[in-house]
């Protein structure tokens, strides 16, 4: 393991005092996924406090813990009067220490898989770190920023946002050389008086990026002109990606199918092809963006499209799992957008039943109703075989399908696991899609237990 921080140098960062000499190879916040001689920062949130599991960091072999009030633990101490300020201090330190390249990506949707993307096709150009999940937020940015080792040459960053105000104080803190706003659409708009307004709160990232920075719009998002002009008001320097010929980075052609899509491209005048190995439009988009950061980072953007070719979806965003059925997890967030982009890739199956199950998208305002009710457009276009629904919106769309779709309704999604496993039959294709606060996790765990164990199975 090589070493991260020692005691002396997050003494001086922090302005505190360690109770004896450490040096870790490693952070966390979080004692369930802490690794041995990681530093345990203990935190204090609404979901709990940090302080209450010393004793498992010291169970786990944690180097060191940085805490703001005095527990006792066979552990090296460093106290201080607020662990997240000293988290962001440390951050901010780690980001000056090293030369490292550093890409932001916020947007409505795509943010996850745009990151992902980036980060896989810079680890074989350079090294490169970056944001974990979605860790995109308060405590996840300074965390990312922190764990950055010295010698990283890219870094990656996801910025996210729930209300106005959000994404600023994180820009803030990464300095991004390069930004990325995938799109912007109409999701948290219950925090929101109009896209518009959503579109401006993503513009936030402009106002932290470093003298001169780059930036990388979506040509075909309808508030392009928008973000464009904001940027400019920073005196940063706009470059576009889409389906438009006047896109700098611009897509060409593509095709495909339930496994992945074929593309040609135009980077800055050169055609380029490529097979980016996950399904759907809307990763072809995103690895438009991806290769234009490549080629603005002045990396190997033939290199980066090779390096396409192996990538995978995260989990609840895409990652899909065969055995004698096929379960596609979008388990982790939903919009009108991201719903109608996932029963696409499901409508692309051609053996199977095709079957979506689907949860309440949060955050809609007073046009949830409508928005969960126009779903039955697109299960109807993709010939979606059957539908299950959970949630007190989705029941306006299942009361909407036509009765040969109706799978079963349930309120929660715990109640409607049995309904969907006693139907599954082999060769089906079963997308789960929700927004997280739905919990439609379960639903997924529950068919990746029935593929395991198919004896189990309901008759």
């Amino acid at each position: 393991m090589t070493d991260l921080w020692d005691s002396s140098k997050v003494d001086e960062v922090t302005e505190g005092t360690s109770s004896e000499p450490w040096v870790c190879s490693g952070i966390s916040i979080d004692t369930r996924t802490i690794e041995k001689g990681d530093l345990f920062v203990a935190l204090k949130g609404e979901s709990g406090d940090g302080h209450a599991f010393l004793q498992d960091a010291v169970t786990k072999g944690a180097a060191a813990a940085l805490i703001s009030e005095m527990v006792e633990v066979p552990l090296p101490l460093l106290r201080v009067a607020d662990t997240l300020q000293a988290l962001e201090k440390l951050g901010n330190a780690a980001r000056e220490r090293c030369s490292a390249k550093r890409i932001a990506v916020t947007g409505s949707v795509g943010k996850t898989g745009t990151k992902e993307m980036l980060k896989w096709v810079f680890k074989d150009q350079g090294p490169t770190h970056g944001s974990v999940a979605s860790y995109n937020n308060l405590w996840g940015v300074p965390l990312t920023l922190a764990r950055m080792p010295q010698e990283t040459q890219f870094g990656i960053f996801e910025v996210g946002m729930n209300h106005p105000g959000e994404i600023r104080p994180l820009t803030q803190m990464i300095k991004p050389h390069i930004a990325i706003i995938t799109s912007v659409i109409e999701c948290h708009i219950e925090f929101f008086n109009s896209v518009e307004d959503i579109a401006r709160a993503k513009a936030e990232i402009f106002e932290g990026m470093t003298k001169g920075g780059l930036v990388l719009l979506n040509l075909d998002n309808a508030h392009f002109d928008l973000l464009s002009e904001l940027a400019k008001g920073h005196g940063l320097k706009i470059f576009s990606f889409g389906k438009s010929e006047k896109a700098d980075f611009r897509l060409l052609s593509w095709d495909g199918d339930a496994e992945k899509s074929r593309v040609i491209a135009e980077i800055k005048g050169e055609q380029i092809s490529y097979t980016l190995s996950v399904p759907g439009i809307h990763w072809v988009l995103n690895s438009l963006a991806v290769l234009g950061a490549v080629s603005l980072a002045g990396a190997d953007v033939k290199k980066a499209a090779q390096s396409l070719t192996t990538v995978e979806a995260p989990s609840g965003r895409g990652k899909c799992y065969k055995g004698d059925f096929t379960v596609i997890d979008e388990s982790y967030n939903a919009n009108p957008t991201s719903m109608r982009a996932a029963l696409a890739v499901l409508g692309q199956n051609k053996k199977g039943r095709k079957i979506a199950v689907l949860g309440d998208m949060r955050e809609m305002g007073d046009i949830a109703r409508v928005r969960h009710e126009e779903l039955l457009e697109p299960l109807l276009e993709n010939k979606i075989d059957l539908v299950f629904c959970c949630g007190p919106y989705m029941a306006h769309l299942y009361e909407r399908l036509p009765i040969a779709m109706r799978g079963a309704y349930a309120p929660t999604s715990l109640e409607l696991i049995p309904f969907v496993l006693e139907t599954i039959e082999p060769g089906d294709i079963i997308s789960v899609k929700a927004s997280l606060g739905t919990r439609i996790k379960p639903i997924v765990e529950a068919l990746l237990a029935l593929q395991e164990n198919p004896i189990k199975r309901v008759s």
